[in-house]
């Protein structure tokens, strides 16, 4: 069993970062963190709570794990599930449930009360809606790993193609909601439920007194927010700096994130909590600055710059969202979609735009030859602009072989370059949609 607590402490308090694989492990593995309070390390965690009436759950983690989530649960507790808390409606934290519920049935036990916010059932049904798109979007976010086993992908009997599914087959819905807060009582434990938006608008963390403890969800993850995902609905960064401090104000003495690890210890605590709330208000307050002088959104995208220091620290790495892309929902929160650039009100189709460039280049192979000399220095704003190259001449000749070997190249190297898991899962999606068009051998 990992002492996840002193590799936590170590981390914080040393200012190091060994990297996502002893900060993030979807192991499945049960840890003690407090008498009677579990960690069970999974995408996302488990956090248990023996209470003598019933065990208390945090979440339920993806589907694919419920099975090793159940065997390290029982391996320490027999006692019932009794409650789960959905923390939000990711898939990642209510895929599991499924299977608590299937024990309960099979074991005689009462059907375990599932509580949430009001929004996530909201949540469920916008999901069942864009079935499709969100599978798409989050195969190309978690590339490689496309699937990232969601649910579906297998093939039917009857031979057709196979089923694209996101997310847990049903989506199990709360049985009980509250809109602002609500507190229940499990044997000795009171547990405080209380509303914030941050990364979803139905996100609840807990209080739970007699341990001192705060289940914070994803309001802590171990890397950067994840408040500016660019393929996701808005997220909201000065109120998860908000729901941050209010959870300092309970003066916790052990946190149990959704993602990463536990943090004991009231001023250790407190210092995370205040540096992750710092860093989301420095950017809401610059862009909201540079927004009330007239700049436009590419302004903000290249002017607002968090103090390097912020994403020094081991919880803040920008090594899944970053802080680029939080300025874009910044920008969408307050501003809207349109950019301040006019000729981006009612544009012209991409593919025209990028014919007409292509033309006054003199044709996509000067196009495609710039932006692989620009690629090859490693420069990141030689990078940008390689994108920009590549990308009109594969829109205006989009069956080129040649164009879309040139495209593989430059998405790849830009891949390569980038740190975000978000940007690299886009940039590869489109590597490896240029590398299958031109019969390269590694698509």
């Amino acid at each position: 069993m990992a002492d996840l607590l002193a590799t936590s402490a170590r981390f914080i308090d040393n200012d190091i970062y060994e990297g996502a694989g002893l900060i993030n492990r979807p192991t499945t593995e049960l840890s003690e963190v407090a008498d009677g309070v579990a960690l069970i390390e999974a995408f996302s965690h488990v956090v248990a709570f023996r209470t003598g009436d019933g065990l208390v759950l945090f979440d339920t983690s993806l589907e694919a794990f419920a099975g090793g989530v159940m065997k390290s649960l029982r391996k320490w507790s027999d006692e019932p599930v009794a409650h789960v808390c959905y923390t939000h409606g990711h898939a990642d934290h209510v895929g599991g449930t499924g299977a608590i519920l299937c024990e309960a049935c099979e074991k005689g036990h009462p059907r375990p009360r599932i509580t949430g916010h009001e929004n996530v059932q909201p949540r469920f049904r916008r999901y069942e809606l864009t079935n499709g798109y969100n599978f798409t979007i989050n195969a190309r976010q978690f590339a490689p790993a496309t699937e990232l086993r969601m649910g579906g992908g297998e093939g039917n009997k009857d031979g057709k193609p196979p089923v694209r599914r996101f997310g847990p087959d049903p989506w199990v819905d709360p049985d009980v909601t509250f809109r602002d807060a609500m507190e229940f009582r499990s044997g000795d434990l009171r547990f405080e439920l209380r509303h914030a938006i941050g990364e979803t608008d139905d996100h609840l963390w807990a209080w739970v007194p007699e341990h001192k403890a705060i289940c914070s969800g994803d309001f802590v993850t171990w890397v950067f927010p994840n408040a500016g995902n660019p393929q996701k609905v808005q997220r909201f960064p000065l109120e998860w700096a908000k729901a941050l401090r209010e959870m300092a104000a309970k003066e916790p003495e052990l946190l149990l994130p959704a993602h990463g690890l536990p943090i004991a210890g009231k001023d250790r605590i407190a210092g995370v909590l205040d540096t992750i709330a710092s860093a989301l208000e420095f950017l809401v307050s610059r862009s909201l600055e540079m927004m009330n002088d007239g700049a436009r959104l590419d302004d903000l995208i290249h002017g607002v710059k968090l103090p390097a220091g912020y994403m020094d620290k081991p919880y803040l790495k920008p090594v899944y969202d970053e802080p680029e892309f939080i300025i874009h929902n910044i920008w969408r929160l307050y501003g809207g979609w349109y950019d301040g650039n006019p000729s981006r009100l009612k544009p012209a189709p991409d593919a025209v735009v990028a014919t007409e460039i292509a033309s006054l280049a003199g044709g996509v192979a000067t196009l495609c030859k710039r932006a692989e000399e620009l690629a090859a220095t490693g420069r990141e704003e030689d990078m940008r602009l390689a994108c920009h190259l590549v990308e009109a001449a594969a829109l205006a000749e989009p069956e080129n072989r040649d164009t879309h070997m040139a495209r593989a190249n430059v998405y790849g190297a830009r891949r390569k370059a980038e740190l975000s898991l978000m940007s690299k899962g886009i940039f590869g999606w489109a590597e490896r949609e240029s590398a299958q068009k031109a019969g390269r051998n590694d698509a």
